[in-house]
């Protein structure tokens, strides 16, 4: 199969599924800011071929004639499926444009590895939380809002004890702990100064660890990632990772998480908190796997290869 990775040429996730891939599958890399639409009615222009070595007649995309999605010299009609391994940061329109393609794809019946609205869902932490407490899971008490006011009215009514996190990022980055009032105000003022949203989540009493989910489809991962000097579990941020057996409870969160934001590959994370409930702290739908593969020893990469072979 032909698969196109929206992904950095020197992204080690693009490496390893190209590794993966070997010579069963052709793995190409392309760039978030080559895409481009055309848009031609009556044209028969949305056309994809068969897989690999396949003989047979091109056919129009379903709902996509006159469609046509490029990256670079690639029409991404011509693969089997995309698999997006990166978000990169741009002006709002640019993002827009980069997610509205994806999904006029999809709509066009190639397969996207997350979907489009799985990625907004789950790069927007207002939004993925709504989506996790919609569907009945258990997450840390949250307060969103624009003023430092309004912000610090949320302090106090979180226990003044918050992480205020930015509402687009991952891996840990621009994660504070705060529990001093003072702190809090000048904190606050200057996110409201550079036209932050502000968004803050009660902080919850725990052991030191987290647990990272994987989901690729019906199967799930899972590791423990422990780090005794910072309560902030990444392994970017120095994180040690164990084994773990998901229980059924754990596979029933993973599930149930990534379902929630819509995304059949998902980084589901978990807290367990001192007061023995589990907590889902976020839904990655670009999720790493390098720290899980080499805990677990897995093949991570060839899983989610064939994962998405079996959805085409």
């Amino acid at each position: 199969m032909r698969f196109a990775v929206l992904a950095s040429n020197d992204s080690w996730y693009l490496n390893d599924l190209r590794r993966a891939a070997g010579t069963q599958h052709e793995v190409t890399p392309l760039a978030f800011s080559q895409l481009s639409s055309q848009l031609d009615y009556g044209s028969g222009l949305g056309v994809r071929s068969g897989r690999v070595g396949s003989e047979s007649q091109p056919t129009l995309l379903d709902n996509g004639d006159g469609l046509r999605v490029r990256a670079g010299q690639f029409d991404l009609s011509r693969f089997d499926a995309v698999l997006v391994r990166t978000m990169p940061p741009g002006s709002l329109e640019q993002v827009v444009f980069r997610m509205d393609v994806l999904g006029r794809l999809e709509a066009a019946g190639c397969l996207v590895i997350n979907p489009a609205r799985a990625i907004e869902a789950a790069v927007d932490k207002y939004l993925a939380s709504a989506k996790l407490l919609a569907a009945g899971l258990r997450t840390p008490r949250t307060l969103v809002c624009q003023t430092f006011e309004d912000a610090m009215v949320g302090f106090a009514a979180l226990g003044g004890d918050v992480v205020v996190k930015p509402l687009f990022g991952s891996e840990g980055r621009g994660i504070t702990r705060i529990s001093d009032e003072a702190l809090a105000l000048r904190a606050f003022k200057m996110l409201a100064q550079f036209g932050s949203v502000i968004y803050l989540q009660e902080f919850i009493p725990h052991e030191g660890f987290d647990i990272r989910l994987l989901v690729i489809g019906q199967q799930v991962f899972a590791m423990r990632r422990r780090n005794p000097l910072d309560w902030r579990t990444n392994v970017s941020r120095g994180a040690t990772t164990e084994r773990v057996e998901p229980d059924d409870q754990l596979l029933e969160l993973a599930h149930r998480s990534a379902a929630a934001i819509g995304a059949p590959l998902a980084g589901v994370d978990v807290l367990p908190g001192r007061d023995g409930q589990l907590y889902v702290l976020e839904v990655n739908a670009v999720p790493g796997w390098k720290a899980l593969a080499q805990t677990l020893d897995v093949d991570v990469a060839a899983t989610v290869l064939e994962y998405v072979a079996s959805c085409h």
